[in-house]
């Protein structure tokens, strides 16, 4: 398996983004060819410190990197990758990888 994690980072207004990213993104975000899992954070995302910065954690499941590079080549993929810069006014890291069980 393989997955993707996007750490949007805290927004100017968090209700307009977890407004936009309810109604908006996810419906676009679930259109991405191979996609089998979307998860997203629940409630604050806090660190051992406290208070991380981070707004929504997205974790995004595909079969390999390899199908994940596909949806985001995909029409599908280049709509949802367009539509980021419209909520997440605070920008989002996106970070790509294999996993395996530990």
């Amino acid at each position: 398996m393989a997955e993707i994690v996007v750490l949007y980072k805290t927004p100017k207004d968090a209700a307009a983004f977890d407004n936009y990213y309810a109604e908006t993104h996810i419906p676009l975000a679930k259109k991405l060819p191979g996609l089998k899992k979307y998860a997203v954070s629940k409630g604050p995302v806090a660190s051992p410190a406290g208070p991380s910065g981070i707004h929504l954690v997205a974790i995004l499941t595909f079969d390999s990197v390899a199908d994940i590079q596909a949806a985001f080549a995909s029409p599908e993929g280049k709509a949802t990758g367009a539509d980021v810069p419209k909520f997440a006014s605070g920008g989002a890291d996106l970070l790509i990888f294999d996993t395996k069980d530990a």
